[in-house]
Order: C-alpha cells, then structure tokens, then sequence
C-alpha cells in the first residue's frame, strides 16, 4: 500500500493519540489560495470552525487572510491568533448578545445575519453603544450542492439563512433600521463539495439575486460566497492540495460584477484537511468469527466524522510493510458507533504498531470531546517535532 510519509521512530516517543500537523504542507497550501484568489482580487476568510489550533490559526493569519467565525470564542481565537478585526466575518444562526457585543466592541468587517429577528438585535446592541453594525444577509439560493445532507446549508429546509421567498420581507425591515449599514450578501450551499457545477449553479443565482436588489435600488458591495470546496480524502498522497485554481475561475467566468464591487470566500476544510492526520497505536488485534478488528487506543473522542457523516478517512498501517489482511478499524469508546472504517485493507496489523487516519486537519481536533472521562489529545507538528 502507498503511505505517506511520517517519523515513525520520533511518534515511537510520543503518547498517543495525538494530531501531528504537515506545516509544510499547510504553507504551501496557503501559498496556492493566496495566490489563486490574487489573481483576480478575491479576499478569503478562513473558516475557523474548520481547525482553531493556535498554532495553525497564527500561521494562517501570517499569509493574509482574514477570518470567518461562527462564536464569540472564535472571534477570541482569531484576534489572538492575529487576524485583523477589519478581515473577521462573523456568521451562525444563534449569535448571543455578548457575541454580538463582541464584534461590534472590536469593529469586525460584517456580521453575517441570518434572520430579521436577529436584524433587530444587533440594531438595539449597536444603538446601546452607538455603534453602525456592516451587515450581510445570508440569502439561502436554493442551490442543491450534492453533498451529505448532514452539512448542506443553503436550501429553504435548513436552518441557515434568509429563504428567497422573506427577502422583500427582510429588505423593507432594513430601511427602519438606523444602526444597520447593508455592506453585501452571503450565500453558502455546503461543505465538501466536489462537483464544480454546483457553484456554478450557485454564481447564476446570486447574479439574479443581484438584479432582485437593484430593481429595489440597493447596490451591493460585497458578495460572499461562504466556502465548501471539497478534498480528496481517498488520495491524499497524491491529490493534497484542492483545486484552487479552477475553483475560483469559476467566480472569475460567470460572475456579474459590478464596478468597484468586492469578491469573498470562507474556505476552511480545502486549507486545512489535509496537512492533519490522527496518529493512534493499535491496543490489540480482535479475532471474530467472521471479522478481524484492529482496536485502537483513539476513537470518536478524537475523530468524530466517521461516526457522525459515515465520512471516510484513509487509514494506513505505518509501522508495518506486511502483506494486506482485511480489517474493521474500530476505537475504544463505549459506543456500537466507534468505528473509523469496515473490511479496510491494512499491512498486517499487531500490538503497538502506528496507525495514521489521514485528512484529518479539519473537523478533527477541533471536535474532540471528553466523554467517558478521555483526555484531549495533543497536537504536535513537523517543523518543531
């Protein structure tokens, strides 16, 4: 089986389980967004819900971009990390009004606004600190993204977001609004998207979405089209870095835009997924009577997506060169659901060898728990390890 390639004898030291971070992979990564979206003057917000690590959040701000938090604590995150307040985008359904007050203390770029009652929130919060609050309404395009129904965000049955049909509603409620300045729109369909069409769809229909505001008189300055470019998480040796480049052509070819007008993106599993891998040790090597399990000392404490998407994550022996037996890959966690993977082929497993679920540097530490009493796991990195 092809690997990737990690330090096996320095994680021999280390206790497991623990995230180790490519840095170097994570640089070049940036490098290609940053580049790509240059071209053409797009401003990228880093999802920070994707992975808030410290050390990955202050590397990331280093190459420029700004950041997209969904809580008050991740807006914490992001200036500590230091992400300038004027790059900080602040979306989710449910903001409290401390999170609120927070943006609005530290002047962020725009609060991405999901409702009319939450319209009128932030307009009694600003007016308490007699503040003006830069607003985009977050518009659901009933745009179909062809991903897990579990993280599709941008149709009318999920929670997410303005539907088409409240947005006359929605724009007479701002005129009354003195303490609210309309600066853009936003739209995000879903995560780990690989069919391209799908954003085509999505460009077609915020172009009509345009005209809808115009015929109303209102200019638009800011267009945001959330993020959701999907990786590849069955190669990731040979197919790290997503497709920056024709993702953002995409924009480039069918967008509309109108003079002086400003084009962001919220990308956060497309920076980070593949730079993280979960490094766990094989406790013991089960035979059943139609299965062979190689039970792990991490579980979904430590990497939740297999159980909660049935996500796939491709799971490589690196201590072992052996030949290819078959095996379920499951945790420790008292729970039926503590599987990682079913009949996935493995170099011949024994006690004490390294096992890597890899592309796991989005949703991955960021998610881990402590339930039946476990320890977070530690993060490591290979510039420093």
């Amino acid at each position: 089986m092809l690997k990737g390639t990690f330090p096996v004898e320095k994680f021999k030291a280390i206790q497991t389980p623990f995230y180790y971070y490519d840095i170097e992979l994570l640089k070049e990564t940036l490098s290609i967004v940053t580049t790509e979206a240059g071209k053409y003057g797009y401003h990228v917000h880093y999802a920070v819900k994707a992975n808030a690590n410290p050390r990955i959040l202050s590397i990331i701000s280093e190459f420029g971009l700004g950041a997209d938090c969904v809580s008050g604590g991740e807006i914490k995150a992001a200036l500590e990390a230091g992400f300038p307040a004027n790059k900080i985008v602040y979306a989710g359904v449910g903001k409290a009004d401390w999170e609120i007050n927070l943006g609005l203390d530290n002047d962020i770029f725009c609060f991405n606004v999901e409702s009319a009652a939450e319209l009128q929130i932030i307009n009694e919060l600003a007016i308490a600190k007699n503040k003006i609050a830069s607003i985009a309404l977050r518009i659901n395009p009933e745009v179909d993204a062809h991903t897990h129904a579990k993280i599709t965000t941008g149709m009318k049955e999920n929670k997410f977001g303005i539907n088409l049909s409240q947005l006359g509603h929605v724009l007479s409620e701002l005129g009354s609004l003195k303490n609210i300045k309309l600066i853009g729109i936003h739209c995000h369909i879903g995560s780990q998207i690989t069919d391209i069409s799908a954003f085509r769809g999505l460009v077609i229909r915020v172009n009509e979405i345009q005209e809808e505001f115009e015929a109303r008189g209102i200019q638009i300055p800011n267009l945001n089209f959330g993020g959701g470019l999907g990786i590849d998480y069955y190669h990731p040796n040979h197919l790290p870095i997503p497709a920056f480049d024709n993702y953002f052509a995409v924009f480039k070819k069918l967008l509309q835009l109108r003079p002086g007008q400003q084009v962001h993106f919220e990308p956060g599993r497309s920076v980070v997924a593949n730079c993280g891998t979960l490094i766990s040790k094989v406790l013991y090597v089960k035979e059943g009577e139609t299965k062979k399990f190689a039970i792990l000392d991490a579980g979904f404490t430590e990497l939740i997506r297999p159980a909660m998407y049935e996500a796939y994550h491709r799971i490589e022996n690196i201590s072992s060169d052996e030949e290819v037996e078959i095996y379920d890959v499951v945790g420790p966690i008292c729970e039926s659901s503590d599987v990682f993977g079913k009949d996935i082929e493995l170099n011949k497993a024994h006690r004490g060898d390294l096992i890597a679920l890899r592309s796991a540097g989005a949703y991955g530490e960021v998610m881990a728990s402590q339930y039946n009493c476990r320890q977070l796991p530690k993060a490591y990195y290979s510039d420093t390890l």
